[in-house]
């Protein structure tokens, strides 16, 4: 099978609109014209590079590669020219389709220029996305996203054409993101209309959600900050057709959580947890459960709020010891996960073991209802005295003192216990103060060493804590006492 099927399905459906971006619509069938007539362009290429933003030509440049039968590849247009020659060299002879290229691509074909009728393989096995992960612990890798990884997602998770009659999903996570993917084919599938935003921002996303009756959405973490800083505590957004909001791409500070519950009191939240080689999801904290957390006076469920839910269909989750064995409940480990939709597969070589699973290299927890929580990447373990300590309980803390609005741990290295644990900070408070805070609420081996202020946190545009950059930014101070950088 090949993704294009998904395509030919939403088709068949009637002459509602598909997607809309910059002012326009295609209904399925014009999507998929426009797509054949790709496909001629393309099926010579090896690949096709695509460097644009949000726009109808993504869809079409991505089903036309899959009707040519070659692998699509959205770039992260913010890279340097250097970094995109570098990529681009990478995949000799294809065709790039840059900015000024988009619109030709969506132009209405003449009577003289219908488009030919393109057949698409139906090779399963083809590979058809290649993404590159945003490199926030090491260089980007060509992470391979095969047709039958995202049919599996779609097929397994969704009903087709079970959106209601109006429904809009609104996509402002940028093109080369894995969720800008399967969020046009979970759409698609269902019958729900993407309205495209080119490039995110909190003032414009509220106000297209409204313009557009938007029903569904889905946020990175910084996006979902944005906006909830733009609403009055307590408030409400205002945006009565949003039915379900999903968050995820990175880990989600509960306070975060919390303010968004205020400020869209009548929408669904669903925390999505996946990564690049998963071809998307494969666990999910659903509306019931965040409505449970909420009105819980179990801590045990009101601690759910934190977790990124349970797994999805057809998917396992397996927490295991640094040898290999498995953890019990509530036994922090390094999470592996199988399943069909499961890629694991880089340009050159596979991260699947013989019983086919992926480490995602997080570290987490199951509890005994199988909610998992995320502690964060195995690398960003702190190592102090020979106590592992995962950065994100402290950050956790630190975020609910009221003179913090951003927190990343850090570990730089220390002669006695091996690692210090730095605090730095976003927001405006009494370092001391903070820290006594901190250690109120944390054993002593856990409170930070030092806190550093600064005005931003380094981050990629889709809300990954670049911790590299962070640590070589602390190697440059003098010192590393409580300070303002």
């Amino acid at each position: 099978m090949n993704i294009t099927m998904i395509l030919e399905m939403a088709a068949s459906g009637g002459e509602r609109a598909a997607v809309t971006g910059g002012g326009r619509s295609l209904t399925a069938a014009e999507l998929q014209g426009l797509a054949r007539r790709a496909a001629g362009r393309f099926r010579d290429a090896p690949a096709v590079l695509y460097r644009g933003v949000n726009h109808l030509a993504y869809p079409v440049a991505l089903f036309g590669a899959a009707l040519a039968g070659v692998p699509f590849v959205p770039l992260n247009y913010r890279l340097g020219s250097d970094q995109l020659k570098e990529i681009e060299e990478r995949h000799s002879g294809a065709l790039v389709l840059g900015p000024d290229d988009l619109d030709d691509l969506v132009a209405a074909p003449t009577e003289s220029d219908p488009g030919p009728e393109q057949e698409a393989p139906w090779d399963q096995d083809a590979v058809a996305v290649i993404l590159y992960t945003s490199g926030t612990t090491a260089a980007p890798k060509a992470a391979l996203l095969r047709h039958k990884h995202l049919l599996a997602y779609v097929l397994n998770t969704l009903e087709f054409a079970s959106a209601a009659d109006g429904d809009a999903a609104l996509v402002a996570v940028p093109p080369y993101h894995v969720a800008g993917l399967t969020n046009l084919l979970s759409n698609l599938y269902t019958g729900r209309r993407v309205v495209y935003m080119p490039a995110f921002d909190a003032g414009e996303w509220l106000d297209t959600v409204r313009a557009e009756r938007v029903t569904h959405a889905m946020l990175v973490p910084t996006m979902l900050a944005r906006i909830v800083d733009r609403v009055p505590d307590g408030g409400d957004a205002g945006t009565p057709t949003l039915r379900s909001l999903a968050y995820g791409g990175a880990r989600t500070p509960r306070t975060v959580v919390e303010k968004a519950l205020r400020a869209f009191p009548a929408t669904d939240f669903v925390n999505a947890y996946g990564l690049t080689e998963t071809a998307s999801s494969i666990a999910v904290l659903g509306p019931e459960d965040h409505r449970a957390a909420v009105a819980s006076d179990d801590p045990a469920v009101r601690d759910r709020l934190t977790s990124v839910g349970r797994a999805l269909p057809g998917v396992e989750i397996a927490v295991r010891t640094e040898d290999g064995k498995p953890c019990e409940a509530g036994e922090t480990g390094l999470v592996f996960v199988r399943g069909e939709q499961i890629s694991g597969e880089y340009r050159g070589r596979s991260a699947l073991d013989a019983d086919g699973w992926f480490p995602t290299r997080d570290r987490g927890r199951l509890d005994a209802e199988g909610y998992l929580f995320i502690e964060g990447r195995a690398d960003d373990t702190i190592i102090r005295g020979g106590e592992n300590i995962a950065p994100a309980e402290i950050e956790d803390v630190l975020l609910a003192h009221p003179g913090v609005m951003e927190a990343a741990v850090v570990g730089v290295p220390d002669e006695e216990w091996g690692q210090r644990i730095v605090a730095v900070l976003v927001g405006d408070g009494d370092p001391d103060e903070i820290r006594q805070w901190a250690k109120a609420r944390l054993r002593t081996s856990k409170t930070p060493d030092a806190i550093v202020f600064r005005p931003e946190l380094p981050r990629t545009d889709t809300g990954k804590l670049l911790r590299r950059a962070l640590l070589a930014e602390l190697d440059t101070l003098d010192s590393l006492e409580t300070t303002h950088a």
